[in-house]
């Protein structure tokens, strides 16, 4: 199904508050007058890498620790879609290419720019000389529109929409196949033999009526933490909507947010009279303090996923749902109950002005942990280059619950780390910038997962969150595969306002033991506007 941006925006928000006319709210907004952002930064590595550089200040208090980071909340200087360009442009063509929205609008009080999303890529494998011998030519076809502004000095909306046709190499074509979702991304129906065809969007409006409180309403995804990966909360999951109330105080030194989101699985319902049943859904409700203490922010965070629908059908409304007391979720459902509950610790502690090391702490039950460890560091040897370095590890059985369908997943995949659990992995990233237009890549993942295999149905090792949280071990215990995933790649910035480019790169994954069609050298060139992550690296 596919929704114009209002239409969609429409149907998040009946969803969500059924009474709510958001309409009538952005025209009241519009007779107020000047202009605002208050607006999210789109939640996309390469922007955030300056937003995190800014914010690594050690006399900067801005919180990182919950992306995306409305504008408003962050210092934007020499951000990229936010920062100045002196480039003289004689026609409006080279305008539009180089240098501004595609559309934009620029009156007193109001604010408003479109941009078409394209993704456009190419590439070869050459690692892939099995099965598939004479399909290893594979491509990306995206094509979207994201528009955004700003009514008035309180309230800012965006929306963006993506349709694609894509052919992935063998090891993402089989994932998504088996799961029926593209990761982090939107489910998938067959397009032209082995392709796929999917299509998703996220959008929000975004409300600040004193400076210490916004409000959001809309669909998305966030992340918890400041490293590459998360073991709370990741945008490593589909979009899923979402009402968000977050509030920032004592001289901007403390920010509480409370998401309530809807979550489903890819398992329908009875279908009764329907031609085609509602899937699986639940609430979860994810709260967040973060306090910066100086050189030291310390966040807390808990989800509670609650279970909706059992044997007898839809449960009684649970007043919990709407709790938005970090803690008392879990004291109250305790963590061997119906409903899902997980507890973490994020830490940032700032060495200097461009180097600080951080981690995170998560646990689902007394015995069961995760763990991250990390640190970045900004503008090595006075260049515009920066790493990035950081640890993950999850025990067995950690997000599971005894009921599957109610456990710390969204579609069908982990709403934290997208491993699941079991796994150590160590990330390296480095990233250069030459004169800002020049964008150089290097990524090395080394992780060690265990898995149940492929002819192990009835075993459950703790890797797969889809699977209840029982033990069922075999005589050889769990398949212990490891994992080398390089991606190397070189971008020419275009236009910084929609983060246009021209990218170059090579993927290298090699997995052992496992089939050689899992294993892939991956050669690409693609034509991208890059305004939020993918994750392939597993």
């Amino acid at each position: 199904m596919r929704l114009s941006g209002a239409g969609y925006l429409g149907r998040v928000t009946a969803m969500m508050i059924p009474d709510l006319r958001w309409w009538t709210l952005s025209a009241w907004f519009v007779m107020t007058g000047a202009f605002a952002q208050q607006n999210d930064i789109p939640l996309q590595r390469d922007i955030y890498l300056d937003v995190e550089r800014n914010a690594a200040c050690r006399t900067a208090r801005i919180h990182t620790g919950l992306k995306p980071v409305i504008q408003s909340r962050a210092d934007l200087t020499g951000v990229m879609g936010f920062r100045s360009d002196s480039t003289r442009r004689y026609y409006w063509l080279t305008e539009v290419l180089f240098r501004r929205h595609l559309l934009q609008v620029r009156q007193k009080g109001v604010r408003l720019h479109a941009d078409l999303m394209l993704d456009l890529q190419i590439g070869q494998d050459f690692r892939d000389n099995t099965r598939f011998a004479d399909t290893t030519r594979f491509y990306q076809n995206t094509r979207g529109f994201r528009v955004a502004g700003d009514l008035g000095p309180r309230f800012s909306f965006q929306t963006a929409f993506f349709e694609n046709q894509a052919l992935y190499p063998q090891y993402l074509w089989n994932w998504t196949r088996e799961v029926g979702v593209v990761p982090g991304q939107g489910r998938v129906k067959p397009f032209n033999g082995r392709a796929y065809d999917y299509a998703w969007a996220m959008g929000n409006v975004s409300w600040t009526p004193r400076r210490w409180l916004n409000v959001q309403l809309g669909q998305g995804r966030h992340q918890v933490g400041h490293g590459y990966r998360s073991m709370l909360l990741s945008d490593a999951s589909p979009t899923y909507p979402f009402l968000k109330l977050s509030h920032l105080g004592w001289q901007d030194r403390l920010q509480y947010s409370t998401i309530y989101a809807q979550l489903n699985m890819l398992k329908r319902l009875p279908t009764g009279e329907s031609s085609e049943s509602l899937f699986l859904w639940k609430r979860a409700t994810f709260t967040h303090l973060s306090l910066d203490l100086g050189r030291v922010t310390v966040g807390l965070f808990e989800a509670s996923i609650f279970k909706r629908i059992d044997s007898a059908g839809v449960r009684p409304f649970n007043a919990l749902t709407l709790n938005p007391v970090i803690g008392v979720n879990t004291l109250v459902n305790g963590f061997d109950g119906d409903h899902k509950q997980v507890l973490g610790l994020d830490l940032r502690v700032k060495l200097t002005d461009k180097l600080y090391v951080y981690g995170q702490g998560v646990t689902d039950k007394p015995g069961r942990y995760g763990w991250q460890a990390g640190f970045r560091w900004f503008n090595l040897f006075g260049l515009d280059m920066h790493l990035q370095a950081e640890y993950n590890s999850a025990q067995p059985f950690l997000y599971m619950q005894r009921d599957a369908l109610t456990a710390h997943t969204h579609t069908q995949q982990p709403l934290a780390h997208p491993y699941g659990a079991n796994f150590d992995e160590a990330v390296v990233i480095l990233d250069h910038r030459i004169r800002g237009k020049v964008l150089l890549q290097a990524k090395l993942n080394l992780a060690t997962y265990r898995t149940d295999g492929p002819d192990s149905l009835a075993a459950n090792h703790g890797s797969d969150l889809l699977l209840p949280d029982q033990l069922n071990a075999l005589p050889d215990g769990p398949i212990v595969r490891q994992l080398t995933y390089l991606d190397l790649n070189a971008s020419y910035l275009i236009n910084q306002m929609s983060n246009m480019r021209f990218t170059i790169g090579y993927w290298m994954r090699d997995l052992s033991p496992a089939p050689d069609q899992q294993n892939t050298g991956y050669l690409y060139a693609a034509f991208r506007m890059a305004l939020f992550n993918r994750y392939y690296d597993f």
